[in-house]
């Protein structure tokens, strides 16, 4: 395999994993991305509104962990993969991805070993969920040749769009359900049968 074969390689696994990861973001951050009720979450489950991501990682994460010690060209060690910032290679923006990277795997071995975690251990680690992704994103754009491009940067646009949408709907979501008070619930509708 050559060396451009790879670099077009890891440039489309960059771009694939973007849409991927961007695809996880904006489904946990949406408010219906997890209902109590549903089948597959425990009644105890916390509401919609404030869940920081569901229990199971994403795959995305593991799209583009090596690619950058596998290019032919590439001078980067193996430990690049976790170590972050010590690259030959664009240090700060491998080093981001690298801690986008760390992170998922934070959630992952804390979502393999819930059980034993408690409740606020694993969720406090959970919310560095939503830190992978911006730093991903960020990654991509330094790191990316392909930046300049016009399709990748609708790309990235509409990646960022659909994460912020997503954001505020579930933000919209929280400050309606916050608005439902006890009092408010028990009330009969308007034009509702006693």
């Amino acid at each position: 395999m050559t060396s451009e074969t790879l670099w077009y390689a890891n440039r489309a696994t960059g771009a694939v994993c973007l849409v991927l990861f961007t695809g996880r973001r904006a489904s946990s951050a949406s408010p219906y991305a997890c209902a109590p009720a549903s089948p597959g979450c425990p009644a105890s489950a916390p509401s919609p509104s404030t869940a920081p991501c569901p229990s199971r990682p994403p795959r995305s994460w593991r799209c583009t962990s090596g690619s950058p010690c596998s290019t032919a060209t590439s001078t980067s060690p193996p430990s690049t993969v976790l170590v972050p910032f010590v690259s030959d290679y664009q240090p700060r923006w491998l080093g981001l991805g690298t801690v986008a990277l760390d992170l998922m795997l934070a959630v992952l071995v804390t979502s393999l070993l819930r059980e034993r975690l408690g409740h606020r251990a694993w969720r406090a680690v959970h919310w560095l969920a939503y830190a992978s992704w911006p730093l991903a994103l960020i990654h991509g754009v330094g790191i990316g040749t392909d930046t300049g491009t016009d399709w990748m940067t609708w790309l990235t646009v509409a990646c960022v769009a659909a994460v912020v949408t997503a954001s505020g709907l579930r933000l919209a979501h929280s400050a309606r359900a916050a608005r439902r008070t006890p009092a408010a619930l028990l009330r009969p509708a308007e034009g509702a049968r006693p």
